[in-house]
């Protein structure tokens, strides 16, 4: 079992940026691959960006390409979502996810956490 809990969201206006960190518990943070999703009003929930369990390759959403970078730190138990350049279209409720099959597109999650809002003003 994997407990995720997001930090960092926050109010910025376009063209800022914000650091998203997600802590994890459990032994076997290291062994999975880790991603962000988010969810806007009114629309589903999309992936952003995912890490692979060395953090050697990461994958992201076009809509974040070239602004948002994706990291992780194996011994702290803690993966990072730089966000730069943010648009107000960035606007969403911003989830952790642990266990990705990254096989699958868009990437699917066994664990989640309840998310972080952030907030893109014009």
């Amino acid at each position: 079992q994997v407990q995720l809990v997001e930090s960092g969201g926050g109010l910025v206006q376009a063209g800022g940026s914000l650091r998203l960190s997600c802590a994890a518990s459990g032994r076997t943070f290291s062994t999975y691959a880790m991603g962000w999703f988010r969810q806007a009003p009114g629309k589903e929930r999309e992936f952003v960006a995912a890490i692979t369990w060395s953090g050697t390759s990461t994958y992201f959403a076009d809509s974040v390409k070239g602004r948002f970078t994706i990291s992780r730190d194996n011994a702290k138990n803690t993966m990072h979502l730089q966000m730069n350049s943010l648009k107000p279209e960035d606007t969403a409720v911003y989830y952790c996810a642990a266990a990705l099959n990254l096989g699958s597109n868009p990437p699917l999650a066994d664990y989640w956490g309840q998310g972080t809002q952030v907030t893109v003003s014009s």
